[in-house]
């Protein structure tokens, strides 16, 4: 299996970690940030990374604002975007949708491991 690069963010530093360890392990390369301020200054200089969970609910810039800046920006447009949430709502699965995301993870009904093999079966699954 291939070895991808993933950023993860998630303002709660237990799952950030929990995701982060799940991944290494596995032998991906990850960074993990706490918000969405910090990616967007990585993302504009950094090598950009194959995918990106990206949690909804965070203080200051929410994840739909992230993934709105990108957009806008035109940062990491090959980049597959994962929506972390614990919200389930149409709304946000619409929104997720609009805004290019290539999955959604429901965090409550996810252990890890899912996560993880959710997300790398969306980074090699042929565009």
């Amino acid at each position: 299996m291939a070895n991808h690069r993933l950023y993860l963010v998630d303002d709660d530093r237990f799952l950030l970690d929990m995701y982060a360890i799940k991944f290494k392990n596995a032998g991906h390369d990850v960074t993990a940030f706490q918000s969405g301020e910090e990616v967007l200054a990585a993302l504009r200089k950094d090598p950009l990374p194959e995918a990106m969970l990206i949690d909804v609910v965070m203080p200051g810039m929410t994840g739909f604002e992230l993934l709105e800046t990108m957009r806008r920006e035109n940062l990491a447009p090959q980049t597959k975007v994962i929506i972390l949430s614990n919200q389930g709502q149409d709304t946000d699965l619409d929104k997720a949708k609009e805004l290019g995301a290539a999955g959604y993870i429901i965090k409550a009904s996810a252990i890890p491991s899912e996560v993880y093999t959710e997300t790398i079966s969306i980074i090699e699954k042929p565009a």
